[in-house]
């Protein structure tokens, strides 16, 4: 696929020292950056998107959690430390 991208001064430097520093075409920069682009925004949107698949599927059998969480953890992390009423 071809692009013709209009560029600003800025971009258009920045493109210049990568090629100029890399030994590396126009194209292949551009291809690098697009690449970290896209893996970048894929990484921050798939673990949102996977956690809410997993949102509402668990059920622990309890119905206090809401209200008691506070509580719940603490004892949970008490038990798991040896923390015992002292």
């Amino acid at each position: 696929m071809r692009i013709n991208a209009r560029l600003d001064d800025e971009s258009q430097a920045q493109i210049d020292y990568l090629t100029q520093t890399t030994g590396q075409s126009v194209s292949h920069v551009v291809r690098e950056a697009l690449a970290r682009y896209h893996r970048d925004v894929r990484a921050s949107q798939g673990g949102l998107r996977h956690f809410a698949k997993l949102i509402g599927q668990g059920d622990s059998g309890r119905t206090d959690l809401a209200t008691d969480y506070k509580q719940l953890i603490l004892e949970s992390t008490a038990a798991k430390h040896g923390l015992g009423n002292q």
